[in-house]
């Protein structure tokens, strides 16, 4: 569909500039009119740059800005005030300047008549598909106020688990950049000034001392190489997962790899526990709920394996025995889903999950650090040892042959 950039006067005589989809110009000037804004410029933009614009927009308005927007709008409306009220209130208290105008686009769009649910669509490219799904439901059944809760504490949990990830990884990365670094200084400015002193003795080298000086030449020589390796790296994973087979193959690697695969595997577990316990508590059909959740969980392994499932749930399987079939779920979860399909109290169940392996991967992440760190003490030690060796060897030939 093609993408349109505008300027317009909201409410406040406030000119706003943003894009919107439609089929033609008319249609996309007749979206904006609907929000409340007051068309003065549109024109068709090229889609690629109206895409990064969005993209932009989205990054400078965080996880936790929409987390904080619907927790107070959730208070709020539990306290009594009309709905148009307290999104004019929250928009005007957001200290995120980049956020105040989708929140008054909404505001806009409710006043016109439409449901808040269909507000927050328009504006799908910052507020996540799950955060729509709860506000319809909420709409549907009542219970708003609960529903916009529900989404924050969601939320707030994703952030949790996107902060383990991150917590998890800043010291592996921190170690392998430092070690890198360290290594290649001594390799690229040391060793070739301590090396020529050798060289211009006219002596015979032993194999170490041979060995450090063809590494010191190769970095020398190639050493822009070995800093582009891990950009050349990324770019291959990222045309390699551009291919459904490949990315298969790349997506399973990662829940395999050594020590990493304790991380991204228990997040999965967690974001696959706790997509669908927000979803079945929220009143969503089983089988839809593992659709949204095949397509959020951003693994192609977990992702097929949910999908057979469902397949296998939609033909009368019960929910445990559809996940028994695939390995990537471990016995607990599946113990736990028959209990709550047994009892009754499924949605208790998924709780459960959710909360256990949040846990199970505060404690990995924990761990790691421990793990890593006599790794690269070793993996260090044992670099500079080599160094060290490959110096002192001649040397020591040299005291050898003066004392004869």
């Amino acid at each position: 569909m093609p993408i349109f950039s505008y300027r317009a006067i909201d409410s406040n005589g406030t000119i706003v500039k943003g894009v919107t989809e439609g089929m033609d110009i008319d249609n996309a000037y007749n979206s904006i009119a609907s929000t409340g804004l007051y068309v003065i410029d549109i024109k068709k933009s090229n889609e690629y740059i109206a895409s990064i614009k969005k993209r932009l927009l989205a990054k400078r308005i965080k996880r936790s800005d929409i987390i904080e927007f619907a927790s107070n709008l959730s208070v709020m409306l539990k306290a009594g005030i009309p709905l148009l009220s307290a999104l004019s209130d929250i928009a005007e208290a957001t200290e995120n300047r980049y956020f105040k105008q989708p929140i008054d686009s909404i505001r806009s769009t409710v006043e016109l008549g439409s449901r808040f649910s269909d507000a927050v669509a328009l504006q799908k490219h910052i507020f996540p598909d799950i955060f729509v799904r709860l506000a319809m439901v909420g709409e549907e059944t009542g219970q708003f106020d609960k529903s916009l809760s529900d989404v924050a504490e969601h939320l707030q949990k994703m952030d949790d688990l996107a902060a383990a990830i991150k917590r998890a990884l800043i010291y592996p990365a921190f170690a392998i950049v430092t070690t890198t670094g360290a290594l290649l200084f001594w390799l690229i400015y040391v060793l070739p000034q301590v090396i020529d002193v050798f060289k211009d003795m006219d002596m015979v080298l032993p194999l170490p001392t041979r060995i450090l000086i063809f590494i010191s030449s190769f970095t020398q020589s190639y050493g822009y190489l070995i800093l582009l390796s891990p950009v050349i790296l990324f770019v291959l994973i990222k045309v390699l997962k551009q291919k459904k087979e490949t990315r298969y193959y790349i997506d399973l690697a990662k829940i395999k790899f050594p020590i990493m695969k304790h991380i991204i595997y228990n997040k999965l577990l967690a974001l696959f526990s706790e997509q669908l316990r927000i979803l079945t508590t929220a009143g969503i059909t089983i089988n839809r709920s593992f659709e949204i959740t095949a397509d959020v969980i951003g693994n192609d392994v977990f992702k097929t394996a949910i999908e057979d499932s469902n397949q296998a749930i939609s033909g009368g399987s019960r929910i445990s025995d559809a996940l028994r079939k695939h390995k990537v779920f471990p016995p607990l979860a599946i113990r736990m889903i028959d209990i709550g399909e047994t009892s009754g109290t499924l949605d208790e169940q998924f709780t459960y999950l959710s909360e256990y392996y949040l846990k199970k991967l505060d404690a990995v992440t924990e761990k790691l650090g421990k793990m890593i760190e006599p790794i690269v003490i070793g993996v260090v030690g044992l670099m500079f040892a080599l160094i060290i060796i490959g110096l002192l060897f001649p040397v020591y030939d040299l005291v050898a042959k003066m004392g004869r």
